[in-house]
């Protein structure tokens, strides 16, 4: 691998860029008549000088977004196992779809009658969510997995509080995802952290010792970020639903059970689904993302607003229906974002289940499994185990998580130092210190869409910078070396943040 940095034209913003009178577009000329700007805007709103944009050519602006694209590692780029994100590809058939104009071009305020289609297919989505997730009803609304979570939570909150009963406790296991106590604490709830016992799971006698009537619910992923399937889930729903608690389902590793086991025959009330993880929909950019629920039926009075409904004209499943929003939900916790949800992420979603179909959800899943299982045993036979450790377990589900505790101890390199190095391979680095219990923590979720030859590369890599550290740990800690942009002082950033104003 390459020692030496690549060199690089200076990093300019597209305000730094152009000059004076260029342009990229020349509007027509204006064919309609000159209207008085006081009759439009007040003089206190408009400006008293032009704006400060930039002014450059076509090429210009393509070759400037261009650069910056190549900046960035991308899943079109290498292999992205990010661990908890299931990075997985995105079929370009989707995009073409998302992209038909009687999908990308159908304005967010259209009647419902002139949507006929478009709450067609939301209601068919629904339906095939529901299914997946074993529970009956199903929202569109929210706009990300997050907020997947802060609808679960509300819900909770409104079931109880129509029962005439103020709870203020949320349990959540210490291996739970970020949000997951973010979530509580902006519901309004207090976070009450589970253990986890030697097995990766719940521990049971902890979770026995903290439920009590004043808990609303437990926040679960299963199988959770240690990448285990936790065996005592009937049991866990026993403990939660004895006290009155609902038992809800973070859906970030869905990818690992689609298929072949559903949520709601596990016991959750609740469930969110990430379109973006699961069914394709892309990662990144800042959005848009999609994140429904799927409910039980005693929480179904309750779900967000509109509801999307059904009206047949005719007896029978295959006779003439009417799709329309309904309002009136009293009980609703009400509306959580514009219009019903992001459609484009809607119309992915449903082109791949409808690609697969239920048993190619579940060769998904499986081969996922397979895929973790395989590099797993790769690491092992390529010696990494002795430095990098499986941190519970023998076996996983979609997803892993190393241990570079003796990494650090015996070849003086951290994780992040192993991470960085990867860069230099081609490779974007796995989730680094995340769960929080294990030491030096490295998660590798490798997904169903790569080869075997990629596989078996990674698994080479990995092994390499370990040998390279054996003999020089400074090879991986001043890593990469042949990135646009060095190692930069993370922590530093962190704590004196420059932002800087581009206007």
């Amino acid at each position: 691998m390459s020692e030496t940095p690549l060199q690089h034209e200076p990093v300019l913003t597209v305000f730094q860029k152009g000059a004076e009178g260029r342009r990229a577009f020349q509007c027509p000329e204006r064919d309609v008549p000159e209207v008085d700007p006081e009759q439009l805007l007040p003089a206190r709103l408009r400006r008293s000088q032009p704006p400060r944009l930039p002014e450059l050519s076509e090429p210009e602006i393509v070759r400037h977004y261009v650069r910056l694209s190549k900046r960035n590692f991308d899943l079109d780029s290498g292999f992205y196992p990010l661990g908890s994100c299931t990075m997985k590809h995105n079929p370009r058939l989707h995009e073409r779809l998302a992209a038909l104009p009687g999908h990308a071009r159908l304005h967010p305020l259209q009647d419902a009658e002139h949507a006929q289609g478009a709450l067609e297919l939301m209601w068919n989505l629904e339906r095939a969510l529901a299914e997946i997730a074993g529970l009956p009803y199903v929202s569109l609304q929210p706009s990300a997995g997050s907020h997947g979570e802060l609808a679960g939570v509300l819900l909770t909150r409104a079931y109880h509080e129509d029962r005439g009963e103020h709870r203020h406790k949320v349990l959540t296991p210490d291996t739970a995802h970020g949000t997951n106590p973010a979530t509580v604490t902006m519901a309004g709830f207090e976070v009450v952290k589970l253990a986890t016992n030697t097995d990766g799971g719940v521990d049971l006698e902890d979770l026995r010792a903290k439920a009590d009537t004043d808990v609303a619910c437990l926040m679960l992923t299963n199988p959770n970020t240690l990448g285990v399937f936790d065996a005592n889930i009937q049991e866990i729903s026993h403990i939660v639903h004895d006290v009155g608690a609902t038992l809800y389902y973070d859906g970030a590793n869905l990818n690992a059970v689609m298929g072949l086991s559903r949520p709601g025959d596990m016991g959750f009330d609740i469930v969110h689904f990430n379109l973006h993880k699961s069914f394709t929909q892309p990662h990144g950019g800042g959005g848009p993302g999609s994140g429904p629920i799927a409910v039980s039926e005693r929480i179904e009075p309750y779900l967000p607003c509109p509801v999307i409904t059904r009206e047949t004209h005719g007896d029978g499943e295959a006779a003439p229906a009417r799709f329309a929003l309904e309002n009136d939900r009293p009980k609703s916790i009400g509306r959580l974002r514009g219009f019903q949800g992001n459609y484009g992420c809607f119309v992915r979603a449903y082109a791949y289940i409808c690609s697969l179909g239920a048993e190619g959800l579940k060769d998904a899943s499986e081969t996922a499994v397979l895929n973790a299982n395989y590099l797993l045993a790769l690491l092992k036979q390529e010696g990494v185990a002795e430095h990098l450790p499986l941190a519970y377990g023998e076996l996983c589900m979609h997803e892993f998580v190393l241990s570079g505790g003796p990494m650090k101890r015996e070849l003086q390199i951290k994780t992040l130092d192993l991470a960085k190095r990867l860069l230099d391979f081609g490779y974007h680095p796995p989730t680094v210190y995340f769960p929080l219990l294990v030491e030096e923590a490295l998660m590798v979720e490798p997904t169903e869409t790569e080869t075997k030859e990629t596989l078996d590369a990674f698994a080479k890599a990995i092994a390499e910078i370990l040998r390279e550290a054996a003999e020089d740990p400074q090879l991986a800690r001043n890593a990469p070396y042949t990135t646009p942009v060095r190692r930069l002082d993370e922590v530093g950033a962190a704590k004196r943040p420059v932002i800087r104003q581009a206007l």
